[in-house]
């Protein structure tokens, strides 16, 4: 028995070491060679300070709307729901949620809603939305803001980050930047 139980003992010890301080400050120090020094994307505009690779909350028709998300946009507590595509509440809170893109884009199919505006994210803190789904909202904010429609195409496609050299990802959409571009639209 003792033959299996210290090297179990020392194999646990010497993990714990390594994964809680060896990696942990290899993973820091790698980190404060990249910009912000791992700190997250921050924006600043008029004073304020903005996350950019975390998701916010979006509601007024005036901006792009965020992808919903299933812990309320806090970062503290990222995750999802956990309920399938068969659970009847979930399917009831997407529906309810079509229901309201419906309601507030009255020029919208139900066919032409981009899934992510209906789902959240697996983490619930998606900063991103793909371009088909900022374009759908374009005719909202277009008649709420007295902006031409073709000048908010041309924002979101400015806007537009293209995938990892071309091949990796596909195209998103920050909708925070997104937003932010648009306030300061003249």
């Amino acid at each position: 028995m003792k033959q299996h139980i210290f090297p179990a003992v020392r194999l646990t010890i010497l993990t714990l070491v390594f994964f809680s301080g060896i990696y942990t400050l290899v993973i820091l120090g790698v980190a404060k060679v990249f910009p912000n020094h791992g700190k997250g994307e921050i924006m600043e505009r008029n004073g304020k300070r903005y996350y950019a690779n975390i998701g916010q909350s979006f509601t007024d028709d005036k901006y792009f709307n965020s992808r919903p998300s299933a812990v309320g946009y806090n970062a503290a507590g990222s995750g999802g729901s956990n309920k399938g595509p068969s659970n009847e509440e979930y399917l009831g809170v997407v529906q309810a949620r079509i229901d309201t893109f419906l309601m507030h884009n009255p020029g919208v199919q139900k066919s032409q809603i981009p899934v992510e505006l209906v789902t959240a994210s697996a983490s619930g803190l998606d900063p991103d939305i793909s371009a088909k789904a900022a374009l759908v909202q374009v005719t909202r904010i277009a008649k709420i803001r007295n902006v031409p429609a073709q000048k908010l195409e041309l924002l979101v496609n400015e806007n537009t980050q293209k995938p990892l050299l071309g091949l990796f990802g596909p195209e998103k959409v920050n909708v925070l930047a997104l937003n932010l571009a648009l306030d300061n639209l003249k």
